[in-house]
């Protein structure tokens, strides 16, 4: 019995066991390639990034860091620092406080933190549910399957292996597909999450690095008055 024969003789459940597993495969797999090109891009181009930021940093340059984190559009850290810059310049001269615009810089730096990551989760959680149902839906094609196979047994009064290997097979196909599935999902998603977490890393300390540097700017001027 060849694998054509198997799914010629599958009945309705098993069809649309593989077919909603077939569903999810396909997302999956979009969501992976998508991952790789977007967390490539990012890690690319955050390289390329942060010495054009710093330098146009230490010129005091803003508008020259806002611009060069604005030429760098897939990069994450320049996705987070631009709020900041632009929230620096935008109330520089209406807080009374100096310290009162760094704690607006950092609210600022916080959403744009938050936003950023919350952008990069897209589509995560989505392979942690297939990596989580799709064992369970194969599994519910076994049960078709050894249901088809006591049909079988019912229909031609016997227990012999024509009866049931219709059946059985059905039921090894759908549990061995929804592994197929399950198992790629939830290895994507732990690989893509632990890339996550460093880029997070990355942006909180770029974020804390950008609050010091006000920090500085500001109790430069301070102490110049």
């Amino acid at each position: 019995m060849n694998i054509t024969h198997i799914f010629g003789q599958m009945g309705p459940m098993g069809w649309g066991v593989v077919i909603t597993l077939l569903i999810m495969s396909i997302y999956s797999i979009t969501v992976m390639i998508d991952k790789t090109r977007s967390f490539r891009a990012a890690r690319k181009q955050s390289l390329q990034f942060l010495p054009e930021f710093v330098s146009q940093l230490k010129k005091s340059n803003f508008q020259g860091a806002i611009d060069t984190s604005r030429k760098y559009k897939k990069s994450h850290l320049a996705k987070v620092v631009i709020a900041g810059i632009q929230e620096f310049m935008t109330d520089e001269g209406e807080f009374a406080d100096r310290h009162d615009l760094v704690n607006a810089c950092g609210r600022a730096l916080d959403r744009s933190n938050a936003l950023t990551s919350a952008e990069m989760k897209q589509g995560l959680g989505g392979l942690a549910t297939i990596g989580a149902v799709a064992p369970f839906v194969g599994l519910f094609g076994t049960v078709a399957g050894i249901i088809a196979a006591f049909q079988g047994i019912a229909t031609t009064g016997s227990g012999g292996i024509a009866a049931v290997s219709a059946g059985i097979a059905e039921a090894l196909i759908t549990t061995a597909f929804g592994l197929f599935v399950a198992i790629p999902a939830v290895m994507a998603f732990n690989y893509f999450t632990g890339i996550l977490e460093r880029f997070q890393v990355e942006m909180s300390n770029s974020s804390a690095e950008l609050m010091d540097f006000f920090l500085k700017k500001v109790e430069g001027k301070n102490a110049g008055r």
